[in-house]
C-alpha cells in the first residue's frame, strides 16, 4: 500500500483525489496548509505528493526542494486552478513529475499514481552507491541534500550530463564527483576550458595532430578527447565553444570519432561527456549561438547547483573547512568567530558563490593576522557595505513609507492591518523598480531579489505586475 499526500486549501478537491486514491487499494493524507503540508511530508514517507501551486500562504513551487530533502525522495505531482506556462516550465524544471490544471478526473488520478508506483518499482532494481565520494563539496541544507541524488544517479549512468548553475557553485567539484564515483573513476578525468581555446589551434588542442600537419607540428600529439578515452570529458563553461566548433562537436559526441588535425584516418574515444555552463543554453539557442541539436544531445540529465544565498546554513561548514586549509597555507593559526560575524556573512547574498565566499575569508584571514577573532571589520569593504545598505532598507521599508508615522490617527486600524497594508505598499513598489532595473530579466530579478523564480512569479502575479516590460 503506498502512502499518498494531498496538500490543497480547497477541502472538496483533497476529499475528492483522496478518495479516488482510496479506491486504488492506497493510502491518502490530507493538509490543506503549506505549513501542515510540509510537516507531514517530513515526517513520511510518501510515495507521492499531489501539491496545489498556489496556496494561501504561499507557493507550492518554494516548498518542493524541502519536500525532496525529506530523504526519501517522494514524486510531487503539481495541481492548480490557474495555469501558467512559465509555473509549469518552473515545476518541471524543479522535478515535478507533471503539472495538471483543475478540474481532475479519477481517471488522471489514476494514471498518474499507477505510472509512478510503476517507476518506483523499476527504480528499485538499481543501486546507487552506499557512500558518495564528495571531496570538497562541503554542506549538509536541504537544498544541497538534494543534489547528491542527482550525483548518484547521474554517477550510475554513462549518458551526458549538462550541470547549470551561477559562477561559485562547484560545477566542477560536481563534475569530478559523477567521474569518481563512476565505473570510469580509474581513467582520466580531462577538463577543456571553453572560455580559454586558441581560436587557431582549438582543433589541435580538441582532436589531435599528426607530425607535420602544421608549423611547429613536430611530433603527434593527441587530442584532449583522445586522452578522455574510457575515462570523463568535462565541457567546461560550454556555452563558450566557438560556433565553428559546434558542429563538428555534435558528431564527436554521437559517433565518439573524429579526425586528427592533418591525419587520413578517423580515431576513436570512448568517453562519457559532463558539460557544465553558467549561461541559458535555450536563449543562446534562440539567438543563433549555440546549435540546437547540440544542445539536445548535451541534457540527457541536466541539474542545476543552487546559488549560495539559497543554502546560508552551509555557511558556517564551508568556514570552517576553508579556514583550516587556509591557516595551513599562510602559517597561521586557526581563529574564532564573533557572533556578528556570522551575521554579517548571513545577511549577504554573495553573488560570487562558494568561490567569493573563500576569497573573502582570504581577505578576514590576512587582515587579522595574528588577532584570534574575527570580526566584520575583517571582511572586504563591500561586503560590509551591502550588509549595512540592506540594514537600512529594511528598516526605511517599516519607517519611511506613508501611513506610517509617529503621531497615531484619531481611530487607530488594528496593527496587523496597517502592517500588512505597509508591507503590501513596500513590496508592490519595490517589485516595480526591480523589474525597471533589470529591464525584464527574470535572472537577474531573481539574484538581486534573493527570490526563488516561483516566488518571484507568485507576487508578481499578486501585484498584477507582468514580468516583461
Amino acid at each position: 500500500m503506498a502512502n499518498v499526500l494531498i496538500i490543497d486549501d480547497d477541502k472538496v478537491m483533497c476529499d475528492w483525489i483522496a478518495n479516488a486514491v482510496d479506491r486504488m487499494g492506497q493510502k491518502s493524507t490530507c493538509a490543506h496548509t503549506l505549513a501542515e503540508g510540509l510537516r507531514k511530508a517530513q515526517s513520511g514517507p510518501f510515495v507521492v505528493i499531489f501539491l496545489e501551486a498556489q496556496m494561501p500562504d504561499g507557493s507550492g513551487l518554494d516548498i518542493m526542494p524541502k519536500i525532496k530533502a525529506a530523504g526519501y525522495a517522494p514524486e510531487i505531482i503539481i495541481i492548480t486552478g490557474f495555469g501558467d506556462p512559465d509555473e509549469a516550465e518552473l515545476a518541471i524544471a524543479n522535478g515535478a513529475w507533471d503539472y495538471i490544471e483543475k478540474p481532475v478526473s479519477p481517471e488522471a488520478i489514476k494514471h498518474h499514481l499507477t505510472r509512478v508506483l510503476e517507476y518506483k518499482t523499476e527504480k528499485g532494481t538499481g543501486k546507487l552507491p552506499a557512500v558518495l565520494k564528495r571531496k570538497d563539496i562541503i554542506g549538509s541544507s536541504q537544498r544541497l541534500d538534494s543534489s547528491f541524488e542527482f550525483l548518484g544517479q547521474a554517477a550510475q549512468s554513462d549518458v551526458n550530463v549538462l550541470i547549470t548553475g551561477e559562477t561559485g557553485t562547484g560545477k566542477e567539484l560536481f563534475a569530478r564527483a559523477i567521474h569518481y564515483n563512476s565505473p570510469r573513476a580509474g581513467k582520466n578525468f580531462v577538463i577543456v576550458d571553453c572560455t580559454a581555446l586558441p581560436e587557431t589551434l582549438v582543433e589541435s588542442v580538441l582532436f589531435g595532430h599528426v607530425r607535420g600537419s602544421y608549423t611547429g607540428a613536430y611530433t603527434s600529439q593527441d587530442g584532449l578527447i583522445k586522452q578522455a578515452d574510457g575515462g570523463t570529458l568535462f565541457l567546461d563553461e560550454i556555452g563558450e565553444l566557438p560556433p565553428a566548433i559546434q558542429k563538428s562537436f555534435l558528431r564527436v559526441i554521437q559517433e565518439h570519432r573524429f579526425r586528427p588535425v592533418g591525419g587520413n584516418q578517423e580515431v576513436t574515444s570512448n568517453f562519457r561527456l559532463v558539460g557544465a555552463t553558467n549561461r541559458n543554453l535555450e536563449n543562446m539557442v534562440r539567438q543563433g549561438q549555440f546549435r540546437e541539436d547540440l544542445l539536445f544531445r548535451l541534457r540527457s540529465l541536466v541539474f542545476e547547483l543552487p546559488p549560495l544565498r539559497e543554502c546560508l546554513e552551509d555557511i558556517k561548514e564551508l568556514t570552517f573547512h576553508y579556514m583550516q586549509t587556509l591557516c595551513d597555507r599562510f602559517g597561521i593559526g586557526l581563529k574564532e568567530f564573533s557572533p556578528e560575524f556570522w551575521d554579517a556573512a548571513t545577511n549577504y547574498k554573495w553573488p560570487g558563490n562558494v568561490r567569493e565566499l573563500i576569497q573573502a575569508l582570504e581577505k578576514a584571514l590576512l587582515a587579522a593576522k595574528d588577532e584570534p577573532i574575527l570580526y566584520p571589520k575583517h571582511l572586504p569593504t563591500h561586503i560590509r557595505i551591502q550588509v549595512a545598505r540592506n540594514g537600512v532598507h529594511k528598516k526605511s521599508l517599516n519607517l519611511d513609507k506613508p501611513g506610517i508615522s509617529a503621531a497615531a490617527p484619531p481611530t487607530p486600524p488594528q496593527l496587523n492591518e496597517l502592517r500588512r497594508a505597509a508591507v503590501s505598499e513596500a513590496e508592490q513598489q519595490y517589485f516595480k523598480d526591480l523589474l525597471s532595473f533589470v529591464g525584464g530579466n527574470i535572472d537577474e530579478a531573481c539574484r538581486i531579489s534573493g527570490l526563488s523564480r516561483s516566488r518571484l512569479y507568485t507576487l508578481l502575479k499578486k501585484y498584477r505586475l507582468s514580468p516583461h516590460l
